[in-house]
């Protein structure tokens, strides 16, 4: 019997972040609307997993403004949730960071990266699998580009991991996702996949970082 509701458990998990609705509940999506004046921040852009996940972890840290889910470095233009899920688009479920420069640093928000996901499994992060679920960093310029690959040099110099499948690749387009996925974790915290997965990934890192954690 034990085994028997595990199993329930389990499933439920890893299909809950492929599920984020009633099959037959139609979801309007409209255009997040906002009142953040970001127009002075800076932007980075990562995909490390379930998008639910990682917005949550930058939206706790400190110089963090804002995090929107969204998808980037596929083909389709305007993808859906639903057709990124499939896993043909070639689009990872991504996150684009406003940030205050003068409070945290592009570094930092690596950091921030490794910390958070495992950089060393290819198409997957925890129960997700697919090139939706890809470890990718997204520049928009040089300076970006260097400071990622010098970063990745060095995880690797001090055998941080024993390797590394991050893709580190520029930005063309981001598709901000639909607005039931912006978030998705602080909006939904009796989902059994933000219970199962989002919350304690969230909480290993907020432990594993405190002193970027804001109060």
């Amino acid at each position: 019997m034990k085994n028997t509701v595990y199993s329930v458990i389990l499933l439920l998990v890893f299909q809950a972040c492929t599920s984020a609705s009633p099959a037959n509940e139609k979801i309007p999506v409209p255009k997040p609307t906002r009142t953040k004046d970001l127009s002075k921040l800076q932007t980075a852009y990562f995909a490390s997993g379930c998008f639910w996940c990682v917005e949550g972890i930058y939206e706790i840290t400190k110089g963090v403004e804002e995090v929107v889910s969204g998808y980037a470095g596929g083909t389709e233009p305007n993808p859906t949730y639903e057709l990124v899920s499939t896993g043909r688009t070639r689009h990872a479920e991504t996150v684009k960071v406003y940030y205050d420069s003068t409070e945290i640093s592009y570094e930092m928000l690596l950091k921030v990266f490794f910390n958070s996901h495992n950089p060393t499994t290819y198409n997957s992060q925890g129960p997700d699998t697919g090139p939706q679920y890809r470890s990718v960093i997204f520049y928009q310029n040089e300076s970006e580009r260097i400071q990622a690959e010098n970063y990745i040099k060095q995880l690797l110099k001090d055998k941080v991991f024993p390797k590394i499948v991050t893709e580190v690749v520029p930005l063309t387009v981001f598709y901000e996702a639909e607005i039931y996925h912006q978030d998705y974790e602080r909006n939904n915290p009796n989902n059994p996949y933000v219970q199962g997965v989002s919350i304690p990934r969230i909480e290993k890192y907020k432990a594993k970082t405190p002193e970027l954690i804001k109060e």
